[in-house]
């Protein structure tokens, strides 16, 4: 099914800098298939995205990952390639080989039944692929007729490792399970353990359903079919097609076995099977067959005549008696035929004319011959010609990426003309002055001794930059996305900006150096862009409690960093006298270091005594108390500066104890 940008945002996304998406191919419940151009190498490939919904879940995207890891360890005629494997803003994604055609579901659906032939011919090529996952140690677990590729020029692949998992690894829970019903064997849905054995059965259900073009157990609900795997024997394909032969339908009874010990070990010995029983069939291992008797031999003149009075005598077979086995004459010739008694060495009119006949069909013989030798001899020269030869075709190598001199190497390496003069083009992916592509474009089919042209990269192509810093991210990400690859942004505190406005944008030149964009006019096209977003000011925590103070940073994804503390005259006993987050920029995680409040500073009070009043209340004013003196009742006071005569007789409190900046001391002095 296909589909277009309108309908599907991933229609023309280039991903990871190198994958241009297509069209849709497949939709599947864990991902789906796009058709996608590999600009970097300018070949068609096919790429399994996991679906969004998904990515968060640990066990769906650690599934998808091993598909690609089980396939990459696979190299195979008959198994579908996998290039690459990466993860993109949280999507995971699988790159593969791109295989034009239909599946075995879409023969099916228009064939319904195949012929026998057919039948074998597919489940050789599938046999093929899956000995060599067996012989790595990998058991598919998903073996159904949407996993088997038929190409447009007949190449059959088998796909689809998403359910793969190592042979040692043969105990699964209900991940086991997921593999299509109709095809699940026994002991998967028992026990839920696979091995090599399980796939041999889903191999032999398949085949049931190529031979009669239906699946042997049918029901309304899954459990009904999982039933049937469990206890029932599949029927033979003979019973619903009449005329499916023999052989086939034991091959169905030994792939589909209850127990998996009566089952092929793996698809190699299955494999094999089938071989010895083509080759059999084809008579490779039969006994040579001998002349039939009672045929007339034609004897040279001279020959010894037997004694009988026939004209022909009837040999045995060549080499053997009846009776006694093989037999000889004494002198070592073998029995010849009757002459004529009239004239010695002349042979019977019939014998003469077979004679005869055997000279002309001698003659005929050699004449074809010489047809067949020169016509071989003719074909050669035509192989030659258009193999090897000047008018042989040839695939233009991948020489992306190289200098030109090492291009032009490549190119006439593989019996191509390299163009005088270069071309250029822009190129997002290239440096300048490297090799960017060919025309026509690699891996293309063309006669030996074409020219072909090398385009040099121009690097990419400058765009004008839009308005970017103060702007709000999803602004920013509207304007820059059509033209540049957009990094995941970086996020920071600032005090000058609102919350999700961009405060800077950073990329890459040439060399992989830092460009502040802010700086520049134009920039390369699909050139990395990385924006720096506000987190609006870090919040203002002063005064509140510390615990107060941990809830607020936390909010903003901040942690409480060391906790020292102040004496202080204005912020109460527990409370924030200031907070510095520990790096500038502050971004999310950064620590806040505080210091908080232990309220006013402790003073011990001085000894005064003995002192005039004005001197003690001079020391004890200096250091933050406030003084109570009472007022003088002698009446010889209002005659004189008392107070600078008097002495402090005591202080209230006591000297020696602890008060706080303040606090009132009383004076008290003799009258």
């Amino acid at each position: 099914m296909s589909t277009n940008a309108a309908t599907d945002p991933m229609i023309g996304r280039m991903i990871d800098q190198r994958y241009r998406v297509r069209s849709r191919i497949a939709r599947g419940g864990m991902a789906t298939v796009y058709l996608a151009t590999d600009v970097r190498l300018e070949r068609r490939v096919a790429i399994k995205i996991m679906h969004g919904h998904l990515a968060d879940d640990p066990g769906f995207r650690e599934r998808f990952i091993q598909e690609a890891r089980s396939a990459a360890r696979l190299s195979h005629p008959n198994l579908v390639g996998v290039y690459d494997q990466g993860a993109e803003d949280d999507t995971a994604y699988i790159v593969m080989e791109y295989i034009p055609g239909i599946t075995l579901r879409d023969l099916l659906q228009e064939h319904r039944a195949l012929t026998p032939e057919q039948a074998t011919d597919i489940l050789r090529a599938v046999l093929a692929g899956l000995a060599s996952a067996h012989r790595a140690g990998i058991v598919h677990r998903d073996l159904k007729p949407e996993n088997v590729l038929l190409a447009d020029d007949g190449r059959i692949k088998l796909g689809d490792f998403g359910l793969a998992r190592a042979s040692t690894q043969n105990t699964a829970t209900g991940a086991a399970l997921l593999g299509t019903i109709a095809y699940l064997s026994p002991e998967l849905v028992t026990r839920g353990a696979a091995d090599s054995r399980s796939d041999i059965y889903a191999v032999g259900i398949m085949l049931y359903e190529m031979l009669t073009g239906e699946q042997p157990y049918k029901g309304e609900q899954p459990m009904q079919i999982a039933y049937q795997h469990a206890n029932d024997t599949v029927p033979a394909p003979s019973l619903a097609v009449p005329g499916v032969p023999h052989h086939l339908d034991e091959l169905v009874a030994w792939s589909t076995a209850r127990d998996p010990d009566d089952r092929p070990r793996d698809a190699r010995e299955m494999l094999d099977h089938i071989t010895g029983n083509e080759q059999r069939a084809t008579g490779q291992y039969r006994t040579a067959i001998l002349r039939p008797e009672n045929a007339t031999a034609i004897l040279p003149a001279g020959a010894p005549t037997p004694d009988t009075s026939d004209a022909t005598t009837v040999l045995e077979p060549r080499g053997t008696d009846r009776s006694t086995g093989p037999a000889r004459r004494p002198g070592g010739n073998a029995p010849g035929p009757r002459r004529t008694g009239n004239a010695p060495g002349a042979l019977s009119p019939a014998s003469q004319r077979l004679a005869d006949k055997s000279a002309r069909r001698r003659k005929r013989g050699w004449v074809l011959l010489v047809v067949v030798v020169v016509l071989a001899l003719v074909a050669a020269g035509v192989g030659w010609y258009f193999g090897p030869g000047p008018g042989g075709n040839v695939r233009i190598p991948q020489v992306a990426g190289k200098s030109v001199s090492q291009a032009r190497q490549l190119l006439q390496a593989e019996g191509l003309q390299a163009a005088d003069r270069t071309g250029t083009r822009f190129d997002a992916v290239v440096a300048k002055g490297q090799v960017s592509a060919t025309a026509p474009a690699a891996s293309r089919e063309v006669r030996r001794g074409t020219s072909v042209q090398i385009l040099v990269s121009d690097g990419p192509k400058m765009i004008a930059l839009p308005a970017i810093v103060g702007q709000s991210v999803s602004t920013a990400d509207a304007a820059l996305d059509d033209d540049f690859d957009l990094q995941d942004p970086r996020y920071q505190f600032s005090a000058d900006a609102a919350k999700d406005t961009v405060i800077a944008a950073t990329g890459r030149d040439a060399d992989g150096n830092s460009v502040d964009l802010t700086t520049v006019t134009e920039y390369g096209e699909r050139g990395p862009v990385t924006l720096t977003v506000s987190l609006g000011p870090v919040p203002d925590v002063v005064g509140k409690t510390v615990s107060d103070a941990e809830t607020t940073l936390q909010g903003v994804e901040l942690t409480v960093g060391k906790q020292d503390e102040q004496y202080s005259e204005s912020v109460a006993d527990g409370r924030v006298i200031s907070a510095t987050p520990q790096a500038d920029p502050a971004v999310k995680g950064t620590a806040v270091d505080l210091v908080v409040s232990r309220g006013p500073a402790p003073i011990v009070l001085p000894d005064v005594h003995g002192k005039t009043i004005n001197q003690a209340s001079s020391t004890l004013e200096n250091l933050g108390l406030k003084v109570s003196v009472p007022n003088c009742t002698n009446i010889l006071c209002g005659f004189y500066d008392w107070k600078s005569s008097l002495p402090v007789k005591a202080t209230d409190p006591a000297a020696g104890t602890t008060v706080h900046k303040g606090d009132t001391v009383t004076l008290s002095y003799d009258q």
